[in-house]
């Protein structure tokens, strides 16, 4: 049986009730964690108490490694305490060097990883339509200093992953896919983490699958199996050796247990948010205002977040987001501000050179989505933006 329970993370900080004595009693939160029964959870981590592995590559941990192999349908995987420090590994693996080209358009692990592995981000713009970055706009970034693309997959929607693997052969860069967004999705039959030379999955307690906490590369290359093993358990190779600086990004035994337990409900998950977000498809088409994003041709999505673009002339973005929020139905302004925009990275990148990021910015409001959102919710929440939208 699945289980959802709101999920307060330290990245989005909650609306203290305290501070809002006159907030209606039901709140809606922009996400929920899907979680297993309580007795499923504890039958998973029963025999830890027996056996006293905890870490460091246990049963659970491998357990998890084979399954998500099958259901991914990637050829390699190696597990992380946390989706970050698994984007700092695979960075650190492939020597990276000088400049790689990204996006402003995303959370803020993204450019921080980049950065704090001694790298410059060089940001180019989105796609208007999926918000992924527009692949026709890379080579005019590429110098003799750029190493590699850092493209993300945003809300489900995947990017322009053929044009970017030519612009990427053409100019020997290597490729790492963000994909913190895109747990099971697919492209023509394809599993998402079989595009680049490796991909970032998110297991945070907010995404479609989590482990609590938790993170995975995917990757063509068995070589780097070897190599992420070192670099996640401070450079260990056997019980008198250690050959490189590594840090410790190990996922625990408790994590990997947690994630074999939603993994036996992914499907039924993912089948849940879908029934959501056609809900809001169908109220918020012919909206006035309000664009929704279409389906991608050839993309199975797993209708991880539900994004609207305001598209009056008069922007009523934020206005609409406090109005929601008056009403108890807690939505995010996901992603503002642009990575550029961040008080670190003033006078280094000025956003006006993304002009569509910075404009999607500024005018982008995710609703909230998780399994158990009732229709009923939905049609109030849909209802609700209709009215304000009305209002001239």
């Amino acid at each position: 049986m699945l289980h959802i329970v709101d999920i307060q993370s330290a990245a989005f900080p909650a609306h203290p009730a305290s501070n809002q004595p006159d907030r209606p009693q039901k709140t809606i939160p922009v996400t929920k964690s899907a979680l297993p029964s309580f007795e499923e959870y504890t039958d998973e981590i029963r025999e830890l108490w027996a056996s006293g592995w905890l870490t460091n590559n246990g049963a659970k941990h491998q357990q998890l490694e084979h399954e998500l192999i099958d259901y991914l349908g990637v050829e390699h995987i190696s597990l992380f305490t946390n989706g970050h420090l698994a984007l700092e590994t695979a960075i650190e693996a492939l020597g990276l060097t000088g400049e790689v080209i990204t996006t402003p358009f995303t959370f803020a692990s993204t450019s921080h990883a980049l950065i704090r592995k001694g790298l410059t981000p060089v940001y180019g713009d989105i796609r208007p339509d999926d918000f992924t970055l527009d692949a026709s706009k890379l080579e005019r970034l590429i110098t003799t200093k750029t190493s590699a693309i850092l493209p993300v997959h945003v809300y489900g929607n995947v990017c322009d992953v053929e044009a970017i693997e030519a612009i990427a052969k053409r100019h020997n860069l290597k490729v790492i896919y963000d994909a913190a967004h895109t747990f099971g999705v697919n492209v023509n039959g394809r599993g998402i983490g079989t595009f680049g030379d490796i991909s970032m999955f998110s297991f945070h307690a907010t995404k479609v699958f989590h482990t609590i906490e938790g993170g995975a590369l995917t990757y063509n290359d068995p070589a780097l199996k070897a190599r992420f093993d070192q670099l996640k358990n401070f450079g260990i190779t056997g019980p008198e050796t250690v050959e490189v600086p590594g840090g410790n990004a190990k996922m625990n035994e408790f994590q990997a247990a947690m994630g074999l337990c939603n993994l036996r409900h992914i499907d039924e998950t993912i089948t849940r948010r879908k029934r959501v977000r056609e809900q809001y498809d169908a109220l918020l088409k012919n909206v006035n205002g309000v664009r929704i994003l279409t389906p991608q041709p050839g993309v199975e999505t797993n209708h991880s977040y539900y994004p609207i673009i305001l598209t009056a002339e008069q922007n009523r973005r934020d206005e609409l987001h406090d109005a929601l929020a008056q009403e108890g139905i807690f939505t995010r302004k996901y992603f503002y501000p642009l990575v550029t925009d961040y008080a670190w990275n003033h006078n280094r990148f000025a956003s006006r050179r993304t002009p569509v990021a910075r404009e999607i910015a500024e005018r982008v409001l995710t609703l909230p989505l998780y399994p158990d959102l009732a229709l009923e919710d939905v049609t109030r929440i849909c209802t609700m933006i209709q009215e304000r939208m009305m209002k001239r």
